[in-house]
């Protein structure tokens, strides 16, 4: 333990004569390691936010989809497929067909386009969202100023319509003056009854919710939608539901037209994707490592030039090959940890500012994942340096100017 103590203390006593030094030594870690750590932060926090956004759509939930977007042969968790090119077109009398199917509690379809909205001489690319009054609950849209559009509405086909916030903001600088106002759409105008509280989904934030049935003609003249979402009753019935679903669904369609999907079939794919995403961002984020350890042995090589008449007395009054190795590799090592432990405290508070804008997430593999190849680097780029120095003649080594 004493022999441990005199040898870091021995590696900080030659840091501090060489600061400088030093601490570009330790730069290029700190990079690598902060490469790292960020980049993983950064897709666990994608990671975060898409399943916030799925947990946001409401409990025992079946989305159906056109075309079939997962191979089912593939496992519990299925694989994305061909997805939708092409499949189903589905309208009201699918929309009527469903509310029929036993233990639904909602059906709620959604027409999506995107296009320019207006208002006076502003102009902004959004999207219109046709779907029901029921839409608002399943997708936990809650309203910042003025009401949601009614069932009363949807049946009415009145040209009535929620702003996302984003888009109020755009439009009307202070969202709250949008209520009352009129916004159009494809030159259909519609009258804002509400403004949605931020959501973090460019799409919704960006959009304008209006009944389903007031987007029929100019702006879904085909009277489709894209996606329709069920809610079973409870979580025991999911997978009746399902079943149900399909069957009735297969009366008009081919089995390849569409897909019903569960929120956590398509959460474990996305886990999939984002497992080899972080594969690929912290093989990335490791060429900076390996540069660093180059820099490391660069700098290694170099002091043991400087401290060869040093080596050559210290051999001489009695140090051994392996207290020499034993001495440099402590110094790399030291130097890589320092450079990692640098790199870690400044990336865990890039992600704490990061987090108030975006849920990256810092955990525990990442941080033991820097830590361990910091090390692994001061190990393997220091041996180099350390054997050279430990090989050098007493004689030879005295004698070196």
């Amino acid at each position: 333990m004493k022999q441990f103590r005199n040898l870091l203390k021995s590696s900080f006593d030659d840091f501090k004569r060489n600061k400088v030094r030093t601490f570009l030594t330790s730069l290029g870690i700190m990079v690598g390691v902060m490469s790292v750590v960020l980049l993983i932060a950064l897709g666990l926090g994608l990671k975060n936010y898409i399943e916030e956004q799925f947990e946001s759509l409401g409990a025992n939930l079946l989305i159906i989809f056109p075309g079939s977007v997962f191979s089912e042969d593939s496992g519990a968790g299925g694989n994305f497929g061909a997805g939708f090119a092409g499949g189903a077109s589905f309208d009201e009398k699918d929309v009527k067909t469903l509310r029929k199917v036993p233990d639904v509690s909602y059906v709620v379809p959604l027409f999506t386009k995107s296009l320019a909205l207006s208002s006076g001489k502003e102009k902004k690319l959004g999207y219109v969202l046709g779907t029901t009054d029921e839409a608002f609950e399943v997708m936990n849209i809650e309203i910042e100023e003025g009401r949601e559009f009614t069932k009363a509405d949807v049946l009415g086909k009145t040209k009535k319509g929620v702003l996302g916030f984003s888009m109020a903001e755009k439009l009307f600088i202070d969202p709250t003056f949008a209520v009352g106002k009129t916004v159009k759409a494809n030159d259909v105008r519609f009258n804002i009854i509400g403004v949605a509280k931020k959501k973090g989904d460019r799409q919704m934030d960006d959009g304008l919710f209006v009944p389903y049935s007031a987007t029929f003609g100019s702006l879904n003249p085909d009277k489709t939608f894209f996606t329709i979402y069920i809610g079973a009753s409870n979580e025991d019935t999911i997978a009746t539901v399902k079943v149900s679903v399909k069957e009735a669904l297969l009366k008009r369609y081919e089995e390849d037209d569409f897909s019903v999907t569960e929120q956590s079939q398509i959460l474990s794919s996305v886990n999939q994707i984002f497992g080899i995403i972080n594969s690929i961002l912290v093989a990335i984020g490791s060429i900076s490592l390996f540069v660093g350890g180059i820099g490391i042995m660069n700098i290694m090589y170099a002091t043991v030039t400087e401290r060869t008449k040093e080596i050559g007395i210290r051999r001489a009054i009695g140090a051994t090959e392996k207290d020499i190795l034993t001495q440099f590799l402590t110094e790399s090592i030291v130097l890589s940890l320092l450079g990692g432990i640098a790199g870690l405290l400044i990336s865990a508070v890039i992600v704490w500012i990061i987090r108030f804008f975006f849920p990256a997430s810092l955990n525990l593999v990442a941080v033991l994942v820097a830590l361990g190849v910091s090390s692994a680097i001061g190990i393997i780029f220091g041996v180099f340096p350390a054997r050279r120095a430990a090989k050098l003649s007493p004689i030879d080594a005295i004698r070196y100017e």
